[in-house]
């Protein structure tokens, strides 16, 4: 791979980034360790020779790389050992993280990559954990500018942030104040080797066709054309956020006990610039896409001006928003469901494991005083899961008779998606309880006695996406 330059001095520029480096290290003090995005090339080879060569500045925290083999390349695995190899010199512990980065019908083959590289570090990231790219400046300029031929709006003008979330750490783009041709300088300079991927000069990619053919014809006529560039990204940050601040102050009036589900005659108060903010904001808390111009304001239509008696409902890929009564809800698309199912439930060692329903989320059983089933109605117990088939009746504590199961929901004001997917809890043929609903009178604790209340948690988002 030729040398490491372990032994060169470091020159201006390597100065200017340790000094930035340490500064954003600064912000975040709980961050202990550092994990490096490395593919090889030219930019991560930087970022890693900078904190690797000056760990001493930052020697209350480790430091390590990782490399995504996408599996789309040929060469990938060998990439991959030479990246090793480099980690070696530098004295860098390494891991090969691999993924399945083939795009889906119709899907970009760059987002497929992205999706599956992003998805993959944050599996990596614990709360005190970092990772670290080497996103520079001229790669901020090009997010710009394919944003705008997107037509986004401030959020997406904003480009990339110096940091943000990523899993449960962060992810850190220490370099976004530098320009590529002072990273080759660097890499020149010491006698630095690094991986070229082929796709890299393939123009048929929108980046790449924006790197060799627009901005170099850009720099002709405005030298400064990157750095302009960067600046404006930088002011559109600043309106996002003071977007968000405003969308925020509307959503504390608007959103219900839940996050998800929106108070529609509080909504209907605002403007509907404030409407679309607010719905923008309200979707990215949640950690859905936000849906285009079009969408948005299908949705807002539909949801502001359909009938109190009718359930408008808008979809788009990776996300929906339904209407009941006068909430809105906002969840991932659902998958199909078959009310036919049924799921065996019994305890092991003595211990109730959680149940995982697919597609509908994981069983488990809450110990609480004074309320949920009583100690002895679960005793050497099978519990059979199932769902709604039509006809059910049901006597949950407070009532002082049975009724029917589909009234007790419509007076519960349960929407009729969350109905059809609720667990019923059976021992043998007797109903004990309706998660979120109840249980039934006659099996419930006393109001002194340790009692077991049958909850419903989301499943992983992992196990999710794999149904």
């Amino acid at each position: 791979m030729g040398s490491t330059g372990l032994n060169t001095p470091t020159g201006v520029l390597g100065l200017g980034e340790i000094k930035r480096i340490a500064a954003l290290l600064d912000r975040y003090p709980e961050v202990r360790r550092l994990i490096v995005g490395y593919s090889g090339g030219v930019d991560s080879h930087v970022l890693l020779h900078l904190l690797a060569t000056h760990r001493s500045r930052w020697s209350e925290r480790t430091l390590e790389a990782a490399y995504v083999d996408h599996g789309l390349q040929p060469a990938s695995a060998d990439w991959g050992e030479q990246c090793a190899q480099i980690c070696r010199d530098l004295d860098v512990p390494f891991r090969v993280l691999r993924v399945n980065a083939w795009p889906a019908v119709g899907e970009s083959p760059e987002a497929a990559a992205r999706s599956a590289r992003y998805a993959a570090f944050a599996a990596e990231l614990a709360p005190d954990s970092a990772l670290l790219t080497a996103h520079h400046r001229d790669d901020q300029a090009e997010t710009l500018l394919l944003q705008l031929l997107r037509g986004a709006g401030p959020h997406g003008l904003a480009a990339m942030p110096a940091a943000t979330r990523l899993g449960r750490g962060w992810l850190l783009r220490p370099l976004l104040e530098t320009d590529r041709a002072d990273l080759l300088a660097y890499v020149h300079d010491r006698q630095l080797h690094w991986i070229e991927d082929a796709s890299n000069a393939d123009s048929g990619f929108d980046r790449n066709y924006l790197r060799h053919h627009i901005l170099p014809l850009l720099r002709e006529r405005w030298p400064a054309a990157t750095r302009t560039l960067a600046r404006s990204a930088r002011w559109c940050a600043e309106t996002a956020d003071w977007l968000d601040a405003e969308a925020d102050a509307d959503l504390s009036r608007v959103v219900m006990a839940r996050p998800d589900r929106l108070h529609l005659p509080a909504l209907r108060e605002l403007n509907e610039l404030r409407q679309r903010n607010l719905l923008r904001r309200w979707l990215r808390r949640l950690n859905l896409p936000v849906p285009d111009a079009r969408q948005l304001a299908h949705l807002l239509h539909d949801a502001l001006t359909a009938g109190r008696d009718r359930q408008p409902w808008t979809r788009w890929p990776g996300g929906e928003v339904r209407r009941y009564r006068d909430a809105l809800y906002a969840l991932p698309p659902l998958p199909a469901h078959d009310p036919g199912r049924s799921f065996v439930w019994r305890p092991l060692a003595g211990q109730w494991p959680p149940l995982d329903l697919p597609g509908i989320g994981r069983l488990q059983w809450r110990e609480t005083v004074g309320a949920g089933l009583s100690a002895a109605a679960l005793v050497e117990a099978t519990l059979t899961v199932r769902f709604r088939q039509g006809g059910e009746r049901f006597q949950p504590v407070g009532r002082c008779h049975s009724q029917e199961l589909k009234k007790l929901l419509q007076e519960a004001g349960i929407p009729l998606w969350e109905r059809e997917r609720l667990p019923l809890l059976y021992r043998e043929e007797r109903l004990l309880a309706v998660v979120g609903l109840g249980v039934a009178v006659e099996l419930a604790v006393a109001p002194d006695k340790l009692g077991w209340q049958p909850v419903l948690a989301p499943l992983p988002a992992t196990e999710m996406a794999a149904e």
